[in-house]
């Protein structure tokens, strides 16, 4: 069976190879992102595999279907980038990585609160310099405060189970509330509002779905507590991007975290060091101290990696043996896009 993988990585490739011997399949990697223009690459390719910034819309999916190619496999647990009713017409499965390490990924939303909160990313700048003042360097103890996360799933349960042990309260938000887990946790799930209105800490942590696009906008951000810290680790478009803007420059948001950004695809992954940025919303946000963007890399632990290609493989194997596919989604309006 031959896969091509689209939009890889060094250590995509290091892991693949680590483990191809072990299913048999025929890998073939590329660069390139997947999208209309270059699908052509998957010729001759039985199952394709891409990540997070690849296209696979309508008109891919109608290519890829033309060209024999039998399953979509998502290295990663969102899919909001493939059109699930344009895979259902062509009759190409689509199968995930539902959980490849929620540790990971809850752990980085917390290096931001941190760093955030206590100034780790001004005070390293500065000492580097020989400047060893703090002025403008004062944090709050997180022990007794108060976070909001939306979303509870797995990095989400993970995540309050690191903030319950600073000692934090958490209230959350969730389509589904889980009144079992919210009483073993020690959790309250609360409406939106309420959760806005008493956070310190708001973190993002659900999927996205027509219902949460541009969840947090200029109401939501108005309805929070002044000099909230926001932190996303879940997909940018769940915060519109200039309504955070003007409430950073309102300072109502105190600051924000963002693995994730809206227009991610055309910097995320690459080095573009060396030329202008011409995207003026991302080259704002970069411009205020109290503002860190990492390059989605919640997940990039060596675990969550190896898992990745496991379970990846796995996906195929399966698919390529008839068997029931545990990872496959499907075009279903409760399940739109996927668990964080």
């Amino acid at each position: 069976m031959k896969i091509t993988l689209f939009g890889t990585q060094p250590y995509d490739r290091e892991s693949f190879d680590r483990i191809r011997d072990t299913y048999g399949f025929d890998i073939c990697y590329h660069r390139s992102l997947l999208n209309a223009n270059n699908v052509a690459l998957a010729q001759g390719s039985d199952a394709v595999c891409i990540f997070v910034n690849d296209t696979a819309d309508a008109g891919t999916i109608r290519q890829l279907a033309g060209m024999g190619v039998k399953l979509i496999a998502l290295r990663c647990a969102g899919f909001n980038n493939v059109d699930l009713n344009a895979a259902a017409r062509y009759g190409i499965p689509v199968v995930r990585v539902p959980a490849y390490s929620p540790h990971a990924v809850a752990e980085h939303a917390v290096a931001l609160m941190l760093a955030l909160n206590r100034k780790i990313h001004r005070a390293y700048w500065r000492t580097r310099d020989g400047n060893f003042s703090l002025h403008g360097l004062m944090g709050f103890d997180m022990y007794g405060k108060t976070a909001g996360i939306v979303g509870t799933g797995r990095i989400a349960r993970e995540l309050i189970r690191i903030l319950k042990g600073f000692g934090m309260e958490v209230v959350a938000n969730d389509l589904f509330p889980d009144p079992q887990y919210a009483a073993e946790a020690g959790i309250a799930y609360v409406p939106l509002d309420e959760l806005y209105a008493r956070a310190d800490i708001v973190s993002l942590h659900c999927p996205l779905t027509d219902r949460t696009r541009y969840m947090i906008g200029d109401a939501a951000i108005s309805r929070m507590k002044p000099g909230v810290i926001l932190i996303n680790t879940g997909r940018g478009r769940l915060i519109h991007t200039e309504a955070l803007i003007d409430g950073l420059k309102e300072k109502k948001i105190g600051a924000a975290g963002l693995d994730v950004y809206e227009e991610e695809a055309g910097y995320f992954y690459e080095d573009t060091s060396d030329r202008i940025m011409d995207d003026d919303v991302l080259a704002r946000l970069l411009s205020f101290n109290n503002v860190i963007v990492t390059s989605h890399q919640g997940f990039f632990t060596r675990e969550a990696v190896d898992n990745i290609a496991r379970t990846t493989m796995q996906n195929i194997k399966d698919f390529s043996e008839c068997r029931r596919l545990e990872n496959e989604v499907r075009a279903e309006p409760e399940n739109a896009v996927g668990q964080l």
